[in-house]
């Protein structure tokens, strides 16, 4: 923890979080969302990023120490805790991906599930590999084929017909307005910004994580599109390489741990993703690197 921030010193900071949130804010104002809702949930953000932190220091958590480390008045401290008061203060965010998303992902990505040209199949419904059914039971054995199959119809990423599973998208992008698209945005969105903010604060380079991007201004909107699509296809192959190497890292972590070596525990995770942002922008022909 470091010295609370002079006004003077606060002033720029806060500038820039300005900026940070505003596209959040144009989002939660379409949406209907009021300010005193959003209020509310960021002070029970504050009050559980102190409590880890008193924890992780090893203090005492209190009121009186919560109200110090946040501002948010101790008599306002009991009534937002209220009957979070024994599990935090608000709940941990959802940061592992759904079943859905792993059978999806391992469907587009695996070289079993495609044929000899690399075309990715569309698969019988039961059956050995590669069929739907083998490829629900390898990602998991706790969630029936069926409801994975209902849940990727729903949200429609895969066609149902006669006896076989078709794909309909070469992407895990939930409908509009979906409750679980908001979901799959806020993990993505908060990894990222827990990286970039890690890295301001870590002195040593070859301890920052990527967090990198490419900006471009003065571009016609045929240009535009062409880089959208040219960034498509560098995800697409960057993200089956990825897979691949994750899961040959699980599978290696997975038999060191069943031969009693390595870490067993296997803590820790990972999510690398790319993004593509575009909107008008006074024509100032100007490319930078970040």
């Amino acid at each position: 923890m470091t010295d609370p921030l002079s006004p003077a010193e606060a002033d720029p900071l806060l500038d820039d979080v300005a900026v940070l949130l505003a596209p959040l804010v144009r989002w939660l104002i379409g949406r209907g969302v009021p300010l005193g809702g959003v209020v509310q949930t960021l002070k029970l953000v504050y009050l559980r990023e102190a409590q880890h932190d008193l924890e992780r220091r090893g203090r005492r958590v209190t009121d009186s120490a919560l109200s110090v480390l946040t501002g948010v008045h101790r008599k306002e401290i009991r009534a937002l805790l209220g009957e979070h008061r024994n599990g935090g203060p608000a709940p941990a965010p959802r940061l592992a991906p759904t079943p859905a998303s792993m059978l999806f992902t391992r469907w587009i990505t695996d070289p079993r599930y495609r044929d000899d040209a690399g075309v990715r199949l569309s698969l019988a419904r039961h059956g050995p590999v590669p069929s739907f059914e083998a490829l629900a039971r390898d990602v998991s054995s706790d969630v029936h084929p069926r409801t994975l199959l209902e849940e990727l119809q729903r949200l429609g990423l895969v066609r149902s017909e006669a006896d076989t599973v078709h794909l309909l998208s070469d992407s895990f992008v939930p409908q509009p307005h979906d409750p679980q698209a908001v979901g799959v945005m806020a993990v993505n969105v908060a990894d990222h910004l827990a990286v970039a903010l890690r890295n301001l604060d870590c002195t040593d380079p070859d301890e920052r994580h990527l967090e990198q991007s490419v900006f471009a201004q003065g571009l016609s909107e045929d240009s535009v599109r062409h880089l959208g699509q040219v960034a498509r296809q560098l995800w697409a192959s960057a993200r089956e390489t990825m897979v691949r190497e994750a899961q040959h890292c699980l599978d290696a972590d997975r038999a060191r741990a069943a031969a009693g070596e390595g870490d067993a525990a296997r803590s820790a995770r990972l999510r690398f993703g790319a993004y593509f942002h575009q909107e008008p922008a006074p024509p100032t022909p100007d490319v930078h690197q970040t």
